[in-house]
């Protein structure tokens, strides 16, 4: 089938982009809503674009960014709590700029059109060019509102220090405010537009004047924040040299801030595609992945992005105040999308560090998302998408191996999901996303579809693995299949998947602890699901069709403690987070919010 004659599978069903923007609508549910959700939110981002228009290409990391959030209102009564539903557009620059004006969508080129090798030089040239005069334009008055930031705010949302924000990589983070999802402003590292001027630990911003200036503020859509320090960490990958810089924010509370904005990580020789990275207490650690990100491909009739199936995978480990003493460590080619947990092992003989992360030996995915076969070239006869663990030795041995690489489980492992307050530290438990019939690395054509939810006790399967010692890097564990999990009845199997029903998907999951909790695992994870049988015949989704907030016991993995019934659906999207009530009560001031004209 040509891709004329098959759907965008990133523009059908429930991934289709929704038109109706609801504030504060109350909702139904079944069930309890445990005491801990009172007063807090969980808000889910991902691309919603404004037109449904594929005739430039289309890919799943192009559009809007669109916030999608259920709030757990207190009231007075008997049932003590309300469940409001609001779904709002980030207004970023480029999104008030073709409200203003339909016909400059797309501004910016598609992912798509940048990664297909197919694509001519001179079309990419053309988009290029075609997007430069649309923001010149715009910033001369010629057009629509000033395009002063690309980033479309799509990917991600966290909060530090008072601030929530959504995130995307070509661009810095966007502040939002809760409850109603208003967008604040830009965060270039010291405030937020919006806010009102005041005293706070950083003085200098992301970027400068500039092309270069600009550039500089294109930061990672998964920044880490300390649980036991407040700072935020983020990375800044560019393609032009030094490649990928490096800022600490300290937070208020902060005693002794030690304060470091776009400081250059050394060891990169080219632009690289970067969307996550590792942070323990006292490291950092950056993937230098095979997926290059070079304009001057175009020179030489190559994709802008561009995976090497022949190169390698870098790790670059370094003290998390000191860049500058980066040791590289080097595997097989991968694709790394997402990192689960990385924490420090301190013992007498110095200082291991131990990541976990998902791991994806195809980039098949990348091109799926785009609506696009992958070439044969980089298609693997066993897709595999898992839940891997590094061990990285101490500095002072001198040795550039990694100390241990393997899987943990060979079930397919995505959009990863560890307490907050835990992260940092060598938790448990770790949750995340799987399927029972696809995987995250399929070579055919489709979507992510999430029918499983799954709880790893990774403290088991890292005592196993040490003691089996798997092969390296292709190792594992446990082998079982997704099926042969879930026939497992062993109460304390150290996998346990909670299985939607037959027609159901869910998207990534957030854990909410329980305030007296005994365990690590006393809690809950919240996450939105659709039932694709309200789709019509030919898969796409009414326009009554609705979606549901489940809220599922974490110590069993099998109850559905609550359902709120929303309003309208949410399409599948990127990534969630829960906010807590206190995070909600104690945001900074505001002093003006964005509007779209």
């Amino acid at each position: 089938m040509s891709k004329a004659e098959r759907k965008h599978p990133y523009l059908t069903g429930n991934f289709a982009p929704i038109s109706i923007r609801l504030s504060s609508k109350p909702c139904d549910f079944e069930g309890t809503i445990p005491e801990e959700f009172l007063g807090g939110q969980y808000v889910r981002n991902g691309t919603n674009p404004i037109q449904r228009d594929e005739s430039r290409g289309f890919h799943w990391f192009d559009g809007d960014g669109m916030l999608t959030g259920v709030y757990f209102n207190r009231i007075s009564g008997p049932a003590h709590v309300q469940p409001v539903f609001t779904n709002e557009y980030v207004l970023t620059d480029i999104y008030c700029a073709t409200v203003q004006d339909r016909r400059l969508y797309p501004i910016m080129p598609s992912v798509a059109a940048l990664t297909n090798p197919v694509s001519s030089s001179l079309r990419i040239i053309f988009e290029i060019l075609r997007s430069l005069g649309l923001i010149f334009a715009s910033i001369f008055g010629l057009i629509a509102r000033p395009i002063k930031r690309v980033s479309s705010a799509n990917t991600s949302i966290f909060h530090h220090d008072g601030r929530v924000m959504a995130t995307n990589e070509i661009g810095p983070p966007m502040r939002v405010f809760l409850p109603l999802l208003k967008t604040v402003g830009w965060f270039t590292g010291n405030m937020a537009e919006g806010e009102p001027v005041g005293t706070d630990a950083c003085k200098e911003g992301f970027g400068s004047p500039g092309v270069e200036g600009a550039l500089k503020e294109m930061t990672t859509a998964h920044p880490r924040v300390d649980p036991q320090t407040g700072e935020l960490l983020l990375f800044h990958s560019t393609f032009i040299p030094p490649f990928v810089n490096y800022s600490i924010i300290p937070a208020r509370s902060t005693v002794t801030p030690e304060f470091r904005l776009n400081r250059p990580v050394p060891g990169l020789v080219s632009g690289k595609m970067m969307h996550d990275f590792g942070v323990s207490h006292r490291h950092t650690i950056i993937i230098d992945l095979p997926l290059e990100l070079d304009l001057s491909n175009i020179m030489h009739g190559k994709p802008v992005v561009e995976y090497n199936p022949r190169g390698q995978t870098r790790l670059g480990v370094f003290p998390r105040h000191a860049p500058e003493l980066i040791r590289w460590f080097t595997t097989d080619p991968c694709v790394v999308m997402h990192t689960v947990n990385t924490w420090d092992d301190i013992t007498p003989g110095g200082t291991w560090v131990n990541m976990l992360l998902c791991r994806m030996n195809s980039v098949a995915p990348f091109f799926h998302m785009g609506n696009m076969a992958a070439p044969e070239a980089l298609k693997q006869p066993d897709p595999q998408c898992r839940l891997y663990y590094y061990e990285f030795p101490p500095s002072h041995e001198g040795t550039a191996s990694i100390s241990q690489q393997w899987a943990l489980s060979a079930i397919p492992f995505e959009f990863p999901c560890v307490p907050k307050h835990l992260e940092m530290d060598p938790t448990r438990f770790v949750y995340g996303c799987s399927m029972r019939k696809s995987n995250f690395a399929a070579t055919h054509i489709s979507s992510f579809k999430i029918d499983c939810l799954v709880k790893v006790d990774v403290e088991q399967l890292l005592s196993q693995g040490k003691a089996k010692h798997p092969p390296s890097v292709d190792g594992c564990v446990d082998k079982r299949s997704i099926d042969e999990i879930l026939a497992s009845d062993n109460p304390d199997d150290h996998i346990k998947v909670f299985a939607l029903p037959t027609g159901w998907y869910a998207q990534e999951c957030s854990f909410v602890p329980r305030k007296e909790g005994r365990y690590e695992d006393d809690g809950w994870l919240v996450t939105y699901v659709f039932d694709e049988s309200q789709l019509d015949g030919n898969g796409e989704a009414p326009p009554d069709s609705r979606s549901e907030l489940w809220v599922i016991d974490t110590a069993s993995m099998r109850e559905v403690v609550c359902r709120v019934i929303l309003p309208q659906r949410v399409p599948y999207g990127m990534h969630g987070n829960w906010f807590s009530e206190e995070q909600i009560v104690n945001q900074r001031d505001v002093e003006t919010f964005r509007s779209e004209y």
